[in-house]
């Protein structure tokens, strides 16, 4: 279709939705007014590692927004310990009226109260958004009266008391509580307009599955891949060694629960064969214990687990010479003898050679007990009902990286030489090797969701996980093995690819933006993947604000580290500012304690000018429809000046 027939096509449709010069111009002035309304708040958020309660917590709290509306609506009328009360109520208010009725009181006039506020903070919320916006956000049993009651005219004495009599109906139904729960569900979703996840939901913290029930719920969230998140992936897709690299590390935490309740992934025959052929190891003990086994028998399972796991990348790696990592490949450069390994050239000796279901003469293949073993897995892994449903949303809603209104968001690097260059795999690099990458790994789902396997997009899900050119990687290799089975510290070394010293270079990071296709004064990278060491005094803000790196450390298990527990980025109609979340004890505290997580804010690129929807991605998709209505319009003025019917649309 060439230029002019699309522009016949295009305004074609458009009559159809606008047969009359009215019904186009009408729409001309709404869209005309949308585009003149505030930008929305845009949230990032990176790393999350499984940690459900701090999330959950930030999600409710809106990264301090909601708690930055109380103040402002009632910082000189109410105390503080009354705000910390409040905000508390709005962030959990189910549990709140739990604890009211357990006191045995008469709520009605308490009802009310929290009505009166909970409409001030709405109000002030849904007041940057049309009001046809605002009601498509309301939950749907309630969504005429707060419609109303939230722009109704303050002024008007009468109103106040007319309205003032709908919350007392409202009471004397027993409706306070789910319409109470249905303005807080509204004040968090008009707070916050899109939700960027910056990759890692999976691993470490005990519950990525309640987080990823969360994000499926949410309104309008996104996530770029992480490399945890990839070998989810793979392994629903029934990669053998992503299978075994996330029951690795399911195992070292702890996460049993995850697996067997959460995903309903059955361990059983693993540990079987694991009590009957391993032994339990200190090595394998798990970093934090399990509550659904002793330590000894997921050490067994994790050793036996992490054999597999050997053969299942060796297996890999010798089908794909293209890949370069034949060095990798180390149970077939193991002196079984000797006891020593050959690591880049140079021989080293083994803290312990007890590869007891390794066959020195055929390395890679699996004892007879370990195939069946890893039959079942796979298999487990690949028909877990829910974790299709998360798997699916990370299809539907991510991706290798996301461009959003001129910040481009990934998780991991564009992979770099030692000159700065890009570094180039299998004819891609740059921002060709990240669409190769989302290509390739949307190619191994279209053929996982037919029923067939395309094994070499399948692979290189896995290369994305700890591949050397991995835009998800990031890193030169990843030394499990060396630091499980040799003494010198020297070899456990995981060099990080230069583009970790150049992302500190605005002359570099504007480069890459351009060759993403943009440019411009206020574009920024949006990073994740690397914890920011804020104690030892590192910035997350590189290259002189043109790139943002949100990893703080948001699992428990990087906070020593960090010294925080994540970031949050703010992008706003204002401009950016990055919150350093303080540790977070639990949910079950913060409502006892009326307790907050503690945020430092750092305002960090004001506009001159406040941002408006018009300035966004979305505005400009508005602008190219008001321009397509305007011919359409003009078009229906010619016909009615030469007294003709109009044709479009017949």
């Amino acid at each position: 279709m060439d230029n002019k027939d699309y522009k016949k096509e295009y305004l074609r449709l458009l009559a159809e939705r606008y047969p009359t010069a009215r019904a186009a111009a009408a729409e001309i002035i709404n869209l005309d007014a949308i585009m003149r309304l505030p930008k929305g708040t845009e949230h990032f958020m990176s790393d999350l590692h499984g940690e459900y309660e701090a999330f959950c917590h930030i999600m409710n709290n809106c990264s301090g927004v909601i708690r930055e509306k109380v103040e402002q609506l009632y910082g000189n009328t109410m105390t503080e310990k009354e705000r910390d009360e409040f905000a508390t109520f709005v962030y959990y208010p189910q549990a709140i009226i739990a604890e009211m009725k357990a006191k045995g009181e008469d709520l009605k006039d308490w009802y009310i109260v929290q009505l009166h506020r909970l409409i001030e903070v709405c109000r002030t919320v849904a007041s940057k958004y049309t009001r046809s916006k605002v009601r498509k956000s309301l939950p749907k049993d309630f969504a005429y009266v707060i419609d109303e009651l939230i722009n109704m005219d303050r002024a008007d004495f009468n109103k106040e008391g007319y309205y003032h009599e709908i919350f007392s109906s409202i009471v004397q139904l027993n409706r306070a509580e789910s319409f109470i729960v249905a303005l807080t569900e509204a004040i968090k979703r008009l707070a916050v307009d899109t939700l960027h996840i910056v990759g890692d939901v999976f691993d470490r913290g005990e519950n990525p599955d309640k987080i990823l029930d969360l994000l499926v719920a949410h309104h309008s969230a996104d996530i770029q891949w992480g490399n945890h998140d990839i070998a989810w992936i793979g392994a629903h897709m029934g990669n053998a060694a992503c299978v075994f690299t996330v029951l690795d590390i399911s195992l070292k935490y702890g996460n049993l629960d995850l697996l067997e309740d959460g995903y309903g992934i059955s361990l059983r025959k693993l540990s079987s064969y694991a009590r009957a052929n391993i032994d339990a190891d200190e090595r394998f003990y798990p970093v934090v214990s399990s509550a659904a086994e002793t330590d000894a028998d997921v050490a067994k399972m994790r050793k036996a687990v992490f054999f597999m796991l050997m053969k299942a990348e060796g297996q890999i790696i010798a089908r794909r010479p293209e890949y370069g990592m034949e060095g990798r490949m180390l149970l077939n450069k193991i002196d079984y003898n000797e006891g020593t390994v050959l690591l880049d050239g140079q021989k080293v000796r083994l803290n312990r050679c007890d590869f007891v279901t390794v066959d020195a003469n055929e390395p890679l293949r699996y004892t007879p007990a370990e195939a069946e073993v890893e039959e079942g897995l796979r298999r487990s892994f690949m028909h877990s009902e829910k974790l299709s449903r998360h798997i699916a949303f990370m299809f539907e809603h991510g991706s290798a990286y996301k461009i959003s209104n001129d910040n481009l968001i990934y998780h991991g690097c564009i992979p770099l030489n030692a000159d700065g260059s890009y570094m180039e795999f299998l004819g891609h690099k740059g921002k060709e090797l990240m669409d190769y990458a989302d290509e390739t790994v949307r190619a191994a789902y279209k053929a996982f969701l037919k029923g067939e396997e395309n094994l070499s997009a399948l692979d290189f899900v896995w290369y994305l996980w700890c591949g050397r050119c991995s835009p998800l990687f990031g890193r030169e290799k990843l030394t499990t093995f060396e630091r499980l089975y040799i003494d010198d510290a020297r070899c456990h070394q995981e060099t990080r690819n230069p583009y970790y010293k150049f992302y500190n270079d605005k002359a570099f990071c504007e480069r890459v933006l351009h060759d993403f296709g943009i440019d411009g004064k206020y574009s920024h990278i949006v990073n994740g993947h690397v914890p920011v060491k804020k104690k030892d005094g590192e910035s997350p803000i590189k290259a002189e604000g043109k790139l943002i790196v949100i990893d703080g450390g948001f699992c428990k298990a990087y906070h020593a580290k960090t010294g925080i527990a994540g970031y949050t980025l703010i992008y706003n109609s204002h401009g950016l500012r990055l919150c350093a979340h303080e540790p977070f004890d639990s949910i079950e505290k913060a409502i006892e304690n009326r307790s907050d997580i503690h945020s430092e804010v750092t305002v960090f690129e004001t506009r001159e000018n406040r941002l408006r929807v018009s300035d966004t991605d979305t505005g400009k998709e508005l602008a190219e429809e008001v321009e397509g209505l305007k011919s359409l319009l003009g078009y229906y003025e010619s016909c009615a000046a030469a007294g003709v019917a109009p044709a479009v649309g017949k």
